[in-house]
């Protein structure tokens, strides 16, 4: 008898209620299985009807359609003699559970419910499923009658138990049973459990995959045996990229792995063991053992079959391109790569199941609309890899969206051309740099590029509202007042989201092709964080790649692509301050950019970002953060820009409600339909949290103050007693500042490493910083600018036109 076991990890692009296709990616990787002498087979979390169905899951007819799946598949000539598990959703007791569904042949063999839901990030499964809670034990689920009857099996276990073969035991953790601090690996490893299989919908967030990866090997590292990972890959409908990377580790070490990202729907990760080698390694571990011998057993299902046989009978490795063999170490993409990658293989999802011929993209010549630009080119290069690897799915969808039957691309030139327009939208306020940079780079990628110019259409809508109110609003620059300012860019912002949708609708009935064009977004998750973006601009389009990646990733994945894709024109776009151009020039100048419309740089808005989601800050305790981080900063600018950044937050979180659906990527997206659920609607002077951040300012500025007497005394050399008034330092009994409940790496937080105290003002490239200075009124003001702050209400108390950024408003006065 032998003792090697050869298993079969399917990693599916599955689609959220595409019962046919999701059936028939099943099937596709049960053959792979089959040919290449597996005798078990796993797949992902509910592969059957897709992970996202949400509310569908509420519906009687997705149960009864997935056992009709279930049963194609166990007729299935392939799925013979060979232990299948797949994942779908069932309903028992009128209970709905989130399950693994094993068969052998004609038999159901076990049901396992997932006993430990998840609900933060993006996950909402206890609103359509519950927990099994009955630990260590079954009960008998009556199959549907038409299922009973098709295979003579009134009921099967349910529950909490293990399948015990004549040669192994094997047992299931789902998903995010693997992330719980109570894993069920453990006990089931110590009850004697072999193979460990779990079936996951993990979504991909940059600098995440490492987690996976260690969480399985750790799985299998501290109890011995093999772990197996099946993972779900693609968008099956949602914001999210399932991660793929799909793997079996045994006794702490990879032994196989699939990719994370990749364009073909089905992906086979194949692996051998040797059960001697878990035993061996599980009596070595004498603790563990001891341990074992008290540990409660679980319910075994007893199945008559065997799965480990002599590894002489199996047939070569494979050899086609849906099946990996084991691999070398864990390769992780940088996050730049994950960019470059994850996006464009979202897009590509998309764009295929969505029916529409390709893309149209407002493209500015700044870094966000020209990193999307770029996913797409990055996309466009995917599909022609696979393509010319064999891969006749992703060629046929090619051909379909193209609707071209013998399409065959010659380059990611050649089909970015065909699948992405691009369109530079000038007005008087554009300069010819930014339009320049925009022809170069839709030259250098190879999209179908125009040039207009929108101010005929500026100009008309104004002169309905001239001919209705005999008023004639004037930028600031001409003397008008904040609102005429605000009006007047958003008349132009507006008149790009329109024109866009004209030209999405009508560019291929323009070039004799059917269908129309998917409008793409390209505001960064920090600028939707802050608010700085019009509503119902371009900033509302279809589908926005990069809606959930910060601005300081974008800059390094710009830097990666010129390099990997030989895109010159980069280098020039990320030098480049960013700027709305949405203001008049001033001697043909830039007169406007976005940091000092803000009053933040991207670097504090992405590290406000994480402080506000990751470490579920408020004002005060954000304030409390950053003012004990040290650094020699002023306790009071820190004070300004927290409530500074809270009070902009506050009047532009409705914004959010209408965000263009994003790819998911960064921890800290405000996106308000799925990730982040907070309130639309704010007191926007938080008037008690930044009283509470005043009282605690005011011992802090004393110390600071100190300190800086300090400094400059011994600069001079000079050595004076301190002011009578102080305290010496052993005997402070001040309240010090409040310490992080969570460590920060301030080493990779841009926010912490320079002193918040630098003024800079615009000047080529370089972006300009607002510095609050102590006014003679007791007031703070802005130094170049208007605004002024009241410490004793914690709010501006005059609202200057450029602090709202793209869309400028008073006080409670939304856009």
């Amino acid at each position: 008898m032998g003792h090697t076991v050869r298993v079969a990890v399917a990693t599916l692009n599955q689609w959220a209620m595409d019962f046919q296709g999701n059936l028939e990616r099943i099937l596709r990787s049960i053959e792979i299985a089959a040919a290449n002498g597996a005798t078990y087979r796993t797949g992902p979390e509910l592969e059957v009807s897709g992970y996202s169905c949400e509310d569908h899951f509420h519906e009687p007819d997705t149960y009864l359609h997935c056992w009709e799946v279930l049963l194609e598949l166990m007729r299935a000539p392939a799925a013979q003699n060979m232990l299948i598990d797949v994942g779908m959703p069932v309903q028992h007791r009128n209970v709905a559970y989130n399950c693994r569904v094993a068969f052998y042949n004609a038999s159901i063999v076990l049901v396992r419910p997932k006993m430990i839901m998840c609900d933060d990030g993006n996950y909402r499964e206890t609103r359509w499923f519950s927990p099994w809670t009955k630990e260590r034990q079954t009960e008998e689920l009556q199959l549907p009658r038409f299922v009973a009857l098709a295979l003579a099996q009134e009921t099967v276990p349910i529950g909490d138990a293990v399948i015990a073969t004549r040669d192994t035991c094997l047992g299931y953790e789902i998903c995010e049973e693997l992330w719980n601090p109570r894993s069920k690996h453990i006990d089931m490893s110590l009850a004697g459990v072999e193979i460990i299989v779990n079936g996951s919908g993990s979504y991909m967030q940059l600098r995440k995959a490492h987690i996976t990866t260690d969480l399985i090997r750790n799985a299998s590292y501290k109890a011995g045996g093999a772990y197996l990972f099946a993972n779900l890959r693609g968008c099956d409908g949602q914001r999210v990229y399932f991660n793929g990377c799909s793997a079996v580790a045994l006794n702490g070490q990879l032994v196989a792995r699939g990719r994370q990202f990749a364009l073909g729907e089905v992906e086979v990760t194949l692996a051998a063991f040797d059960l001697q080698d878990i035993r061996a390694y599980r009596g070595a571990l004498r603790s563990r053992s001891s341990l074992a011998a008290s540990t409660p057993t679980y319910p075994r299902i007893q199945l008559p079959i065997e799965l480990a046989g002599p590894a002489a009978s199996w047939p070569p490795p494979p050899a086609e391109p849906h099946a990996t063999s084991p691999a070398g170490d864990w390769e992780y993409h940088r996050p730049e790569e994950e960019i470059a990658l994850g996006p464009a293989c979202w897009l590509w999802d998309y764009l295929r199941r969505s029916g529409q011929g390709g893309f149209f993209l407002p493209l500015s010549g700044g870094v966000d609309s020209s990193s999307t630009a770029i996913i797409v080119h990055s996309m466009c290069r995917l599909v022609v890899e696979a393509v010319a690897a064999g891969d006749c799915q992703v060629r046929d969808d090619c051909r379909k969206i193209l609707a071209d039957p013998a399409y065959v691309p010659s380059g990611a030139g050649d089909l970015c051309g065909r699948l992405l327009f691009t369109c530079y939208m000038g007005t008087e306020n554009s300069s010819r740099e930014t339009r320049a940079r925009a022809a170069a780079l839709a030259d250098q990628i190879r999209s179908h590029h125009l040039s207009i110019g929108i101010d005929s259409a500026v100009a008309a809508l104004l002169a309905v509202f001239r001919l209705a109110t005999g008023q004639t609003p004037r930028f600031r620059a001409d003397g008008g007042c904040p609102r005429q300012n605000l009006a007047l860019q958003n008349i132009q912002a507006r008149t790009r989201m329109v024109l866009a949708y004209l030209f999405a609708q009508l560019m291929l009935w323009v070039h004799g092709r059917p269908g129309g064009l998917l409008v793409l977004g390209s505001a960064n998750v920090d600028e939707a964080l802050r608010g700085y973006m019009t509503k119902y601009d371009c900033s509302s389009a279809d589908v926005n790649p990069i809606g959930g990646i910060s601005k300081v990733d974008l800059r390094r994945f710009l830097a990666y692509a010129q390099r990997e894709f030989s895109l010159p024109i980069v280098a020039e776009i990320v030098q480049a301050p960013p700027t709305a151009e949405l203001e008049p020039l001033v001697d043909g100048a830039l007169a406007q950019t976005d940091e000092q419309d803000m009053g933040l740089t991207y670097a504090e808005l992405s590290e406000f970002g994480r402080l506000r989601k990751q470490a579920f800050c408020g004002p005060f305790s954000m304030f409390c953060k950053l003012a004990a981080a040290g650094g020699g900063r002023d306790p009071a600018e820190v004070a300004d820009k927290v409530k500074h950044f809270f009070r902009c937050y506050a009047i532009n979180r409705h914004k959010m409600t209408v965000l263009t659906p994003s790819y998911h990527a960064e921890s800290y997206s405000p996106d308000d339909n799925r990730f982040d659920h907070r309130p639309f609607l704010y007191r926007a002077n938080w008037t008690w949290q930044f009283r509470a951040i005043d009282a605690e300012l005011e011992p802090l500025t004393r110390h600071y103050q100190q300190q800086q007497q300090q400094q400059q005394q011994q600069q001079q050399g000079q050595q004076t007693p301190p002011p009578c008034d102080s305290e010496p330092a052993s005997g402070n009994d001040e309240p010090a500042p409040a310490q992080p409940a969570t460590g920060l790496d301030h080493s990779a937080a841009p926010f912490f490493s320079r002193p918040l105290t630098t003024t800079t003002t615009m000047s080529g490239a370089a972006s300009a910083h607002h510095l609050y200075l102590a006014a003679g009124d007791g007031q703070l003001t802005v130094a170049g600018g208007g605004l002024t702050k009241s410490q004793s209400s914690g709010g501006y108390s005059r609202m200057h036109s450029s602090v709202m950024g793209k869309i400028k408003d008073r006080t409670g006065v939304p856009v």
